[in-house]
């Protein structure tokens, strides 16, 4: 292949880039142009403490069950989930709460303080830690 004919596929390739980044520019233009999202008010909500011996859960909700925050005390190095949760359920709006407690560990009771030293306003307090009602069946008698 002549040098000449290597210069005019080069140049062509150069034409067909050009053409197909002029048509990517086109299309990201008109999609800024779109309709811009709202963030919805969510004025009431749910919040689900799970309370570990080792660490702490907290889920944010709205009213039909659908998650719009969590945090963890693990996940946040120990220090400041709870009311980075909260937080973020204040940013969206949310002023009441009611907290489901769930767990046995020593971070119940701070959750709930923190919930409410982040803003958010506390309707009620319910413990659903399963208990078992009589348990698995107990092993057999030893015989001696």
């Amino acid at each position: 292949m002549s040098r000449k004919k290597r210069l005019q596929k080069k140049a062509e390739k150069g034409r067909k880039a050009e053409a197909k980044r002029q048509v990517y520019q086109a299309k990201i233009a008109t999609k800024s142009k779109a309709k811009k999202k709202t963030k919805k008010v969510i004025p009431e909500g749910k919040v689900f403490i799970q309370s570990s011996f080792n660490n702490t859960f907290i889920t944010i909700t709205d009213p039909t069950g659908a998650v719009i925050a969590w945090g963890s005390s693990g996940s946040a190095g120990f220090k400041g989930s709870r009311k980075s949760a909260a937080t973020k359920a204040v940013e969206l709006g949310m002023i009441k709460v009611e907290v489901f407690v769930k767990g046995v560990g020593s971070g119940r009771d701070a959750a709930i303080r923190s919930l409410d030293a982040g803003g958010l306003t506390v309707v009620g307090i319910k413990d659903v830690t399963p208990l078992p009602h009589n348990g698995p069946r107990p092993r057999k008698a030893r015989r001696v």
